[in-house]
């Protein structure tokens, strides 16, 4: 091989080894922007992203999704920095659903028809919180007051004072939180299920908007209690394990791939490079 053809290979090869590390960067980049959300019951946020399912292709998707002006691709990232537990005072009625972020303003229509989970009254459910990225903190559940309208924007009195359930650090399996807890027995047709996850090791508060529909005991016959069924075309669904995230760790798939290339690039440089030294 000529010498200016020799050198110019090795210039070659040095570059891409030295580059091969930075492929790793963009899929960072992305993973550090994910956190969590409810997918069973389904959350708005989820029902309506690229993961939802046959709900996101449902009207009350199509409407949030138009009122964004962007699809929900971050649909674990929707957190609040700095609230203190002053929700109250920091969150607006109206703006419950999206955290008063403007990136999720969409969640905050009122609707009666967004995707749904039928639950039963008095029943033990067990919630299932995605976790693309793991937190310590404490998850309050809220359900909307008996007679809510949901044609009418979710404000804070339409919250009770109180969570019906609170759990600090649940566990984490197969990459979600699982929250047991029981559910009022006075709650009849269509609330929504209010969910707030304080974190204790970032300074971040997440909210979230589960819609659920309560039909009676009797109608229930044959489910197991605290089961919950789907209406408006959702699934109660477990922790996403494809279509992007590797369960439990926190880790993409797409950052799997990327790794993986590096490393052959990496492989395949250094086996180039000894082969140019030798001739």
């Amino acid at each position: 091989m000529p010498r200016m053809t020799r050198m110019t290979a090795r210039l070659s090869v040095t570059a891409a080894v030295a580059a091969a590390p930075l492929l790793l960067l963009p899929w960072a980049a992305g993973s550090a922007q994910a956190h969590g959300a409810p997918t069973a019951p389904v959350s708005r946020v989820y029902a309506c992203s690229p993961e939802g399912g046959a709900a996101t292709r449902s009207a009350a998707c199509r409407a949030a999704r138009a009122a964004n002006g962007a699809p929900f691709t971050a649909w674990d990232d929707l957190r609040v920095a700095g609230v203190g537990g002053r929700d109250r005072r920091v969150i607006p009625d109206g703006r419950l659903c999206s955290g008063n972020l403007a990136a999720y303003r969409g969640l905050d229509l009122a609707r009666r028809d967004w995707p749904a989970t039928r639950l039963a009254p008095g029943a033990r459910m067990t919630m299932t919180y995605a976790s693309t990225i793991a937190h310590t903190g404490t998850f309050e559940l809220y359900l909307t007051k008996p007679g809510h309208d949901p044609a009418k924007p979710l404000a804070w009195s339409d919250l009770p004072e109180r969570p019906f359930a609170q759990v600090t650090d649940p566990p984490l399996r197969n990459g979600a939180y699982h929250i047991d807890a029981r559910l009022p027995t006075d709650r009849t047709g269509r609330q929504i299920l209010f969910t707030i996850w304080r974190n204790s090791s970032t300074p971040d508060t997440y909210y979230s908007c589960s819609d659920v529909v309560f039909s009676d005991k009797d109608s229930e016959a044959g489910t197991a209690p605290g089961a919950a069924k789907a209406v408006q075309g959702t699934a109660a669904t477990s922790a996403p394990t494809a279509g992007g995230r590797a369960a439990g760790s926190g880790l993409s798939a797409h950052m799997l791939t990327g790794g993986a290339a590096a490393v052959l690039v990496c492989t395949g440089g250094a086996a180039l490079a000894m082969r140019l030294r030798r001739r």
